[in-house]
């Protein structure tokens, strides 16, 4: 056989292995659906966006990303979830409170420093956070593969507001988490659950005089518009998870589990990047958009105030979550302490 036809027929059995080969990737390929709760271009939707990146990149696989209220609200998102009907979702824990009780505690006030550098540490460090949680939520179907913080928590009311006792009968929209609403009564006010999708409405007709939300969302969302009176309040970080349907993620190769989990990793590694200065820029809009708002930063002999009334809220936490919540509240405590010693 002359070298040529050596070469073709190799080349020939190379070219139908290549051609097998690819068949059986495209085969073992999956389309993976993720929701999350948010609009184009807020935290959420960007770390989706890094995460469905990393994966195509490395990947067969294809990520589908689903926004807030393409297929629901987040309740109905958890559902899909736990049904597997989606493979992964973003839910803030206040939304996965009813499901998991001790995921609430991002809602005692005053718990978690306002300093960006020492939350990103106490993510990047915590035992609760990095061991605890991730076996609270497999309890319930769920694979925690990421929690991260989208920003400080900032009060709009309809007039200013500098006390506790400015807050009394306002009514604030919570999300549906007991705690949330146990933190609002502490502070003085009407605690008043709401879907996301009536807020705004329900802002605009006086229904409620409140709500509370990082400052980029009250931007996206249009608060602002409605709800003028910004309050800093020092009170806690927006928390959200990243999960997946724990069946779904036990099913997987162990190729694809690492894969997911360094994809998270890679989106945790971005969204700290793109949060750092968000707040900054987000409130730059606003102003710039309305010459109604007003910016109250509250001095620490008035934020004392407000944090004299969170001991009656960790006490509501211990009750609503028995021994297991006071263990964590316990190593969420000492995770701080350590991350503001050093």
């Amino acid at each position: 056989m002359s070298s040529l036809s050596k070469f073709k027929k190799v080349a020939g059995i190379s070219a139908f292995a290549f051609a097998a080969m690819t068949a059986a990737n495209s085969v073992n390929a999956a389309n993976w659906r993720y929701a999350h709760e948010e609009y184009e271009g807020d935290v959420q939707d960007v770390f989706a966006y890094d995460f469905k990146e990393y994966i195509e990149d490395n990947s067969d696989h294809t990520v589908q990303v689903f926004r807030f209220g393409e297929l629901g609200e987040s309740d109905d998102i958890m559902e899909q979830t736990q049904a597997g009907i989606l493979n992964f979702v973003n839910q803030s824990p206040g939304f996965t409170g009813s499901l998991i009780p001790e995921a609430q505690i991002f809602f005692i006030p005053y718990l978690l420093p306002t300093d960006f550098e020492t939350v990103i540490e106490f993510f990047n460090t915590s035992e609760a956070i990095n061991e605890d949680f991730p076996e609270l939520y497999a309890k319930n179907g769920l694979e925690l593969l990421k929690m991260y913080p989208e920003g400080e928590m900032v009060v709009t009311l309809d007039e200013k507001a500098t006390s506790p006792e400015d807050f009394n009968n306002k009514k604030i929209r919570v999300m549906t988490n007991p705690l949330l609403s146990e933190t609002y009564e502490a502070f003085g006010a009407t605690p008043t659950p709401l879907p996301w999708g009536e807020v705004y409405g329900a802002l605009q007709t006086n229904m409620i005089q409140g709500q509370e939300n990082p400052i980029f969302w009250i931007e996206s969302g249009g608060l602002y518009e409605v709800s003028p009176n910004l309050i800093f309040t020092g009170h806690g970080w927006f928390t959200t998870a990243m999960m997946a349907n724990k069946d779904f993620f036990d099913g997987l190769s162990d190729e694809d589990k690492e894969l997911v989990r360094k994809a998270a990793d890679y989106a945790y590694e971005e969204i700290l990047v793109h949060i750092d200065g968000l707040a900054d820029e987000a409130l730059g809009k606003i102003q710039e958009a309305s010459d109604e708002v007003t910016v109250t930063r509250l001095n620490e002999e008035q934020i004392q105030a407000f944090r004299d009334r969170a001991p009656q809220v960790e006490e509501a936490f211990i009750e609503m979550t028995g021994d297991s919540g006071e263990e964590l509240l316990n190593q969420f405590k000492e995770d701080l302490k350590e991350v503001q010693s050093n």
